[in-house]
């Protein structure tokens, strides 16, 4: 299947001095992909003159005259930036002339933007942000790490949903496993918000595996974890300050004296394996599910290599038929009363 995919090519830290690399290099490794590249259409081509990438029918430049800014209120890039490349590459994939748009920019003003032009599914009252987790069973999927910070039930329970159908097609699991992020497994524990989302799991028909707690996260108990935006976000952010201090540990104490010095010398293919398992870069590319077309996030500091990732994610949702069997399985619990009847978002 042929995939087009736009990206905002002026996003991020670094901009097109790493989007546009890392589309010749997805451009490179899969022949049934095109690319919208969006943004500044000099700076763009400066790029592509510098990467000595060659004319290719399946890339084009699609201009755009303004920029969102890291730092941008996403109020102001919503209603000052009309022509941005962030909220152009959206409109491509509203007008179906993209399957799915990639940004490293303004998570805040991308969520905004993207749900304004796109609106959210019938039956979904907020996006949330996905992403996958490095755990012992290999990936694990969560959700929500950060769009939603106050929660109702209900909320949970649509967050599941969108999980379960992501990781069924992406991982191509028929039946995912789903698990409540709680202070404890029991149905008695947590607070009253989530003791009632995990009744409307249990009487759902995903596969529910019941409330699990923090370390099941990177145990794989699950394939996909269900919280809110801001135990999410939180829980993120300290696996990727843990993940950081444990490699400058590693590094102080084979520096520590000559004999651990050598010892690293011989240890050195475990290291690199091991480094390898928890780079960050590997796991780049958050999904803003919800909405009525394919946004991926990816890190605004991402390098190449992880912003390659980012555009991977995209493709296998857009190949994998996700919204779709969000859609479906939307219906499914409606239809059993589970949820309430679906209705048409904001036109605003």
């Amino acid at each position: 299947m042929d995939i087009t995919l736009a990206i905002d090519a002026m996003g991020g830290d670094h901009g097109p001095h790493v989007t546009v690399p890392a589309a010749l290099k997805a451009l490179h490794d899969d022949e049934s992909l095109n690319i919208v590249l969006v943004g500044l259409p000099d700076v763009i081509e400066a790029e592509l003159k510098a990467s000595k990438a060659s004319a290719n029918p399946r890339l084009r430049i699609h201009p755009a005259s303004e920029v969102v800014l890291m730092d941008e209120s996403p109020q102001s890039a919503l209603k000052n930036k009309k022509d941005s490349s962030m909220r152009v590459a959206i409109n491509l994939v509203k007008s179906g002339e993209a399957h799915a748009c990639v940004s490293a920019g303004n998570t805040g003003a991308l969520m905004a933007t993207a749900r304004f032009v796109l609106k959210t599914l019938p039956g979904i009252d907020r996006p949330a942000i996905a992403s996958t987790l490095p755990s012992e069973k290999g990936n694990t999927y969560m959700l929500d790490l950060g769009a939603n910070a106050d929660c109702t039930a209900e909320h949970l329970f649509q967050f599941a949903v969108m999980g379960a159908m992501l990781v069924s097609c992406v991982e191509h699991k028929s039946n995912p496993t789903v698990g409540l992020l709680n202070i404890g497994s029991e149905e008695i524990k947590g607070n009253e918000v989530v003791k009632q989302a995990g009744e409307l799991l249990r009487n759902s028909h995903l596969n529910f595996y019941g409330n699990i707690e923090g370390d099941d996260i990177f145990k794989g108990t699950v394939d996909l974890v269900v919280c809110d935006g801001f135990v999410g976000n939180v829980s993120l952010k300290t696996t990727e300050g843990l993940a950081h201090m444990m490699g400058k540990f590693l590094t102080q104490e084979f520096k520590r004296s000559w004999l651990t010095k050598l010892m690293a010398l011989g240890a050195m293919p475990v290291l690199k394996a091991f480094k390898r398992r928890l780079d960050p870069r590997r796991y780049n590319g958050a999904s803003f599910l919800g909405l009525r077309g394919i946004v991926v996030k990816s890190h605004g500091g991402a390098d190449s290599l992880a912003f390659n990732n980012a555009i991977h994610v995209a493709i296998e949702e857009a190949r994998s038929g996700v919204l779709r069997r969000i859609t479906e399985q939307l219906e499914v619990e409606h239809l059993s009363g589970r949820l309430e009847t679906p209705a048409e978002t904001e036109n605003t």
